[in-house]
């Protein structure tokens, strides 16, 4: 039996650790053929902040440059700081707008690690900056949106039974041992097909 390809997503609502066990995953030795790609919102909110005022066209936006990035990569293995299902988790009507289903979408990856927002452990550990400027109940309302499209329950239509490598790794206090449990959920995957 083939093994497929390596083409893992990390995603979580925002300040999940999303781009900080990413980066420290871009270190690693046994990850150094793999093709890391970052946050897609981010990068456009500062470059033009005035997308938050269109929604339909800014989730259009990421999910078409987010297929762009990995069809470019086609046969070399990627772990995404989320992947095209999280355009529809933030945006449902996205879905219909571009043409797909969320069976299509689920099959563009090989593994999805969901880890929990800091904001479910309180305003503490919460933190926001010039582009995350969720408050802490809509970081919440973003990871449930999250958890439903990824696990096929998104209100968009086309309700399935998910993806079914979609893991969860839940806010912790110490952010080490959320780390740790990360890195052994990695390690279910099989991420031995990198070349």
């Amino acid at each position: 039996m083939e093994t497929e390809m390596m083409k893992i997503v990390i995603t979580g609502a925002p300040g999940s650790g999303k781009t900080e066990f990413i980066e420290r995953l871009k270190l690693l030795p046994e990850f150094e053929d793999v093709v890391f790609f970052d946050e897609l919102a981010r990068r456009l909110l500062i470059k033009k902040p005035e997308y938050r005022a269109n929604l339909k066209e800014f989730h259009k936006r990421i999910y078409a440059e987010q297929v762009r990035r990995e069809d470019a990569v086609s046969g070399r293995p990627f772990i995404s700081d989320r992947g095209t299902i999280d355009a529809f988790a933030f945006h449902p009507e996205t879905l219909a707008f571009v043409g797909t289903t969320l069976q299509r979408e689920y099959r563009r990856y090989t593994g999805v690690i969901h880890l929990g927002s800091a904001a479910s452990l309180g305003e503490r550990y919460y933190i926001k900056d010039a582009v995350r400027l969720e408050s802490i109940s809509d970081a919440l309302e973003i990871e449930q949106a999250i958890r439903s499209a990824w696990q096929g329950n998104n209100s968009g239509g086309n309700a399935t039974g998910g993806h079914p490598r979609y893991q969860f790794v839940g806010a912790k206090l110490d952010f080490e041992e959320k780390y740790k449990e990360f890195m052994e959920t990695l390690a279910t995957f099989d991420t031995s097909q990198r070349r």
